[in-house]
């Protein structure tokens, strides 16, 4: 029903300069794009205007310029790094004579590609299907626009019709399982608010290092690959920070400039980890020359999904690709807390100075207290320590008692104080 490379397919790319900032692409970009697709780029054509032609997109001999390109190259699919409209696509497609894509149709098909969870399936399906609603008539040209045939003539639906109410249904068939995945999903994060575990989420252009990052901190076997969009489906894990405990952090989708609306859409259950989480580690690629201008696309979908107001801390990932001779640091603002941490996801340089940003962030204020517990009461309040690793040392006294070093953060001091009426204070040696 979509469409869908085939391997060995080969390409011809369209880019087009235009004057307003705003509606420019990165050539590059879409080359990457067209080889996570598994597409050959066999030829390119590039031009400048000042704002779209309403039947081609491009110019009437741009549009020339492509057909004959595609006939001498022998390509068999025509990719714009733009968004066409649908009248657009199928004009060009009968002066190339081949299929004619723009940079949505190719992410929601590298989007398909990835997909391997359940959730992550429902996701592409319904990014796509909200797209193709567009353009069904591409599908219909060939038949006639009435049903026909013996107990089917009459007023019946026209075909498209027909089409139309199947994908409607499909849609809201999709949504309804989405909305039961988000409950889980919700469940999954009212249990980790009453036990109150702080979560990190990872966000960051594609290709920035996320899940390199991921599998480095939690020992994860999370699939990695150069190319955009390597992970899609979101994974969580479990990590120990000190003066903190347990924390959950979140690998989630990269992404990227002009990320399609359907597609921000589709994926609000999954960027909902984003939404709640108590800090973000915004990965950037230092040695990518854009990192610039990803750090502002990822501050803009952060702001489209309501997710701006969450703490940042900056990952300024591969090192290991810059001059020799810089070594991994936490860089701190006037008042000494972590903004960025320099290091290396794939060689591990500095993942120790993330872990002690992280415990800073997170652990805010740190208590330390001495007791002295009689024989009777060490059974009841030694273990809650030693369960929260928190115990620095352990002694005895002449008398018997217990005498505890504790250090942990004042938020589980407050649940202590909590669960033992404030008996636990009686005990503190001043």
């Amino acid at each position: 029903m979509f469409d869908r490379f085939e391997a060995g397919e080969r390409a011809v790319l369209v880019h087009i300069d235009f004057s307003a900032e705003d509606d420019r692409e990165d050539l590059e970009e879409l080359e990457l794009l067209v080889s996570s697709a598994g597409v050959t780029t066999c030829g390119k054509i590039t031009g400048s205007r000042s704002a779209a032609h309403a039947k081609f997109f491009v110019g009437t001999g741009k549009a020339q310029e492509i057909a004959d390109l595609v006939t001498q190259l022998g390509a068999n699919v025509v990719i714009f790094n733009h968004a066409l409209s649908p009248s657009q696509e199928r004009n060009l497609e009968l002066l190339c004579q081949c299929r004619v894509l723009d940079r949505t149709t190719l992410i929601l098909d590298i989007f398909a590609q990835r997909a391997r969870t359940h959730e992550g399936k429902l996701q592409v399906e319904l990014a796509q299907l909200r797209h193709m609603s567009t353009r069904l008539i591409r599908g219909w040209t060939h038949l006639e626009r009435q049903k026909g045939g013996i107990g089917l003539r009459g007023p019946g639906e026209t075909q498209l019709e027909t089409d139309r109410r199947l994908l409607r249904a499909r849609i809201k068939n999709i949504l309804g399982r989405l909305k039961k995945v988000s409950k889980q999903r919700e469940q999954g994060r009212r249990a980790r608010t009453r036990n109150e575990v702080p979560t990190v989420s990872l966000v960051g252009y594609t290709n920035a290092g996320k899940s390199t990052l991921f599998n480095r901190l939690t020992d994860a076997q999370v699939y990695v690959a150069d190319q955009l969009f390597a992970t899609l489906d979101p994974t969580l894990r479990k990590l120990d920070v000190v003066d903190v405990g347990d924390v959950i952090i979140a690998d989630t989708v990269g992404f990227i400039r002009h990320l399609p609306h359907k597609l921000i859409a589709a994926f609000q259950a999954t960027l909902q980890e984003t939404q709640e989480a108590d800090i973000l580690l915004h990965v950037i690629d230092v040695a990518d020359v854009r990192k610039t201008d990803n750090i502002q696309q990822v501050n803009d979908v952060l702001e489209h999904i309501e997710a701006s107001d969450i703490p940042q801390l900056l990952i300024c990932n591969k090192l290991d690709l810059l001059e020799e001779g810089l070594a991994p640091r936490i860089d701190r603002d006037d008042t000494g807390k972590p903004i960025r941490v320099w290091l290396s996801a794939q060689t591990g340089a500095g993942i120790e100075l993330l872990f002690e940003a992280l415990s800073e962030l997170l652990a805010g204020q740190i208590i330390e207290q001495q007791f002295s517990l009689p024989p009777a009461q060490q059974g009841k309040f030694k273990n809650l320590f030693y369960m929260l690793d928190s115990v620095v040392s352990e002694s005895y006294d002449e008398q018997g008692n217990t005498l505890l070093a504790v250090r942990l953060p004042a938020i589980e001091w407050q649940r202590i104080l909590k669960k033992t009426n404030n008996e636990i204070i009686d005990f503190i040696v001043t």
